[in-house]
């Protein structure tokens, strides 16, 4: 049954009203009632308070409130056009969590936690938000380890990413690189095997043995890798296309390869 909040109890009101202008300058925010209530069962993220919109019915709420009772963070009733200023019109389901900027993993780290089975997504200038978020969904869902993302001329994590991986970035890493052809050295050194994709090329991604620690690199649509990006693969692939269209969106390319290395590999165990 959906659940009316029309009738807020006494610990959901508040006195003072929020000061959205403050917020949108300072906080990220996460919306949808899936990745919000992601969010709060990870703990990963420092979640600053909840606000739910007067008009919400969405049917799993309830949950979204109990979690955020549980880890003790305060949530609000708002008018629903806040929310809509907040997110810039989008479909919050009238449910929305304030938080501390978005926590990148360390890529160092990541370095030293490569083992025979790490699989790792590299992107190469992925500038598309919403392509960004659906990467680390399917890489989530694939098994990779981290998604590895450059500082500049790329997308970075904000809420509309949050919200396009559907909680995906709570449990995954995502770390920033300043120059992702000197990290990929960098894996090379610890025995990684960097796979890049290219429409170009001659080799099909169903070829290619993807056994031991791999980094599968994809670059922007348009542009594809860049020179000393794709310099320094091991191999190039590419995904055979039949129709008219020349090539994949970026995001459904990485489910295609990701999970022709995930049955590899369980083939393979």
């Amino acid at each position: 049954m959906a659940l009316a909040l029309s009738a807020a109890p006494e610990e959901f009101r508040f006195a003072s009203p929020v000061i959205f202008d403050y917020y949108h300058l300072v906080m990220s925010h996460i919306y949808g009632v899936l990745p919000v209530l992601e969010a709060l069962r990870a703990g990963n993220r420092r979640i600053e308070r909840i606000i739910i919109a007067d008009t919400a019915r969405h049917e799993r709420l309830r949950e979204v409130l109990d979690a955020a009772r549980r880890a003790n963070i305060p949530f609000r009733k708002e008018p629903k056009a806040a929310l809509d200023r907040l997110s810039h019109n989008v479909n919050h389901q009238g449910v929305m969590a304030l938080v501390a900027a978005a926590q990148y993993a360390d890529a160092e780290v990541i370095l030293e936690s490569i083992n025979s089975q790490t699989l790792l997504i590299l992107l190469d200038g992925i500038e598309d938000t919403h392509n960004l978020g659906a990467i680390i969904r399917t890489a989530e869902g694939g098994g990779a380890n981290a998604v590895i993302i450059p500082e500049r001329r790329a997308a970075h994590l904000t809420e509309i990413v949050a919200k396009a991986s559907a909680g995906a970035i709570e449990y995954l890493p995502v770390a920033r690189v300043t120059n992702l052809a000197a990290y990929i050295e960098q894996l090379k050194r610890r025995n990684v095997w960097v796979v890049g994709l290219d429409a170009a090329a001659q080799m099909s991604y169903d070829q290619y043995e993807y056994q031991g620690a791999t980094a599968l690199v994809f670059g922007n649509e348009g542009a594809g890798l860049h020179r000393l990006v794709r310099e320094r693969c091991d191999v190039i692939v590419a995904i055979p296309m039949r129709g008219k269209i020349s090539s994949l969106n970026v995001s459904v390319a990485v489910g295609v390869v990701l999970f022709e290395a995930l049955r590899q590999r369980r083939q393979a165990s």
